[in-house]
């Protein structure tokens, strides 16, 4: 029997007050029901903001330091259980079983970094303009953090939010993704079994229209993290600035991997597969667009269609299988909808294109790797995100004319370019507008040391990762300290 799940608020499983649940999937098989969870509303996310804000005097005052060893605690808890974790994303989520280990696997990168962070919550000294005075600026806590969630990253996003928000000394109310929320009850346990606080972390299970609405409206919640479409983003970028909330935006993606004449083509179709139809193009960074130099598009082409017609897809759960099904049968039929439009758009389908049926792939919703040529750069296909397996393949004359097809969607999340010309590469960085960009190396895998984000409609300028994701869940306090013994005024006194 699959376990029934309750929203955690105050440390206490409470089910929603609407008493009505939903079950949750898995999308390779419709038989395996992975759980049954609260479909909640404002009231429960009433409940879980107040056990947040009065969790939050006692939790900003323990040292930061302590607050980091209970994140390393929590990390070695994920360690111990991270082939158990992986297993019940591949479940619900559906990516195969080597990238659900790296997804929890990021998830503990990101713990350790967070328990390094604790004693490395800096600020800064500067000399006063004054005798006999000291100024410093120091980093402290907010309030009650609303967060987000998606489903394509069920365990290394939330890590993301949660980990440096409870580090900086911020309490959280956190909305798992309806399609995923196993994952994040796996890894809020690990917090609360470290020893979290009641109260600090609450998760509120339910729909965007309902939970996701009412944290963005709840007056005690002082920030929210979101990461999700850009259509949704500005939604909730529009209600938190009329009330001057903070909020931080990882959006969507259109990314490109462009491939010039003098590039190793065996290294520049190892990134292409792995960047398209790795997460099955599930990923706000999958390579969606493959941008070829004339001189190589053919061979390029070939060679990409040939490897992606041999990629195993099913159950990822099976170690075999190098791509998995798509999350949902509505995300599916989203997907074939961009095939159509595709094909009515004039591009040539040269593989894939449709469901995949028969056998085992009838209980889930598995669609084959797909591949567009002749691509051109103003189709919708080649400028909106699909979030699928569908791989447009785009022709240019040479370097200036890529740079220009790659900037030429309203996105800028990640970006790739392969070549061998190291002048090349570095004023592709230069030239190229994404928050995000590998030179020979694939549009995905980012590092969580380093800051993730992007530019135009990716986001709204902040940075989750790395230790720019700390200067998101803190405020920044200016002091000066007057030992003078009198009356100094700044800019009069020293004029």
């Amino acid at each position: 029997m699959a376990k029934e799940y309750a929203n955690l608020i105050n440390g206490k499983p409470v089910p929603a007050r609407s008493g009505k649940m939903y079950e949750n999937r898995n999308p390779a098989d419709q038989d395996d029901l992975v759980g049954v969870f609260p479909s909640s509303d404002a009231e429960d996310v009433n409940d879980a903001v107040a056990a947040a804000k009065a969790a939050y005097p006692e939790w900003r005052a323990l040292p930061a330091q302590a607050r980091g060893d209970i994140m390393r605690r929590a990390t070695e808890i994920l360690v111990k259980h991270k082939e158990e974790f992986a297993e019940l994303e591949t479940r619900e989520m559906g990516k195969v079983i080597k990238e659900t280990r790296g997804d929890v696997q990021e998830a503990i990168d990101t713990g350790f970094y967070a328990f390094g962070e604790s004693r490395r919550l800096w600020g800064t000294v500067a000399p006063s303009e004054l005798p006999n005075k000291m100024t410093y600026v120091t980093r402290q806590p907010m309030g009650v953090w609303g967060m987000i969630c998606p489903w394509n990253f069920p365990m290394a996003i939330p890590s993301w939010k949660l980990f440096p928000a409870l580090t900086c000394g911020n309490t959280a109310v956190i909305k798992p993704a309806t399609l995923t929320p196993a994952s994040v009850d796996a890894f809020v346990g690990a917090l609360h079994k470290a020893g979290v606080p009641e109260g600090v972390v609450n998760i509120v299970y339910g729909s965007g229209s309902k939970v996701g609405e009412a944290l963005l409206h709840h007056p005690d919640v002082c920030g929210v993290s979101f990461t999700g479409s850009s259509e949704v983003g500005k939604r909730i970028a529009e209600v938190t600035g009329k009330n001057l909330k903070r909020c931080s935006l990882e959006l969507g993606g259109k990314n490109a991997q462009l491939v010039l004449n003098d590039a190793d083509l065996d290294l520049a179709l190892e990134g292409v597969l792995w960047g398209a139809f790795g997460t099955t193009g599930q990923r706000c960074t999958a390579t969606s667009r493959l941008v070829v130099e004339a001189g190589v598009y053919d061979k390029m082409l070939e060679m990409v269609v040939e490897a992606a017609n041999k990629l195993n897809v099913g159950n990822g759960l099976d170690e075999t299988v190098e791509m998995g099904p798509l999350v949902s049968d509505g995300q599916r039929n989203t997907v074939h909808e961009y095939v159509e439009v595709g094909k009515k758009e004039g591009a040539k389908l040269v593989l894939g294109g449709e469901p995949l049926a028969g056998g085992d792939y009838d209980k889930g919703f598995f669609y084959k790797p797909t591949v567009f040529a002749d691509v051109t750069p103003d189709m919708r296909i080649a400028v909106e995100e699909i979030f699928g397996p569908v791989l447009s393949v785009i022709k240019v004359k040479g370097f200036d004319e890529g740079i220009k097809v790659l900037n030429s969607t309203r996105y800028g999340l990640s970006s790739a370019i392969y070549t061998k010309d190291v002048n090349r590469a570095m004023k592709a960085v230069e030239l190229i507008e994404a928050g995000i960009t590998y030179v020979n190396a694939p549009t995905i895998g980012a590092e969580c040391h380093m800051p993730f984000g992007g530019v135009k409609d990716t986001g709204n300028g902040h940075r989750e990762g790395g230790w720019t994701a700390y200067e998101i869940f803190s405020e920044l306090k200016t002091v000066y300290i007057d030992y003078s013994g009198g009356l100094q005024r700044a800019q009069i006194d020293n004029a």
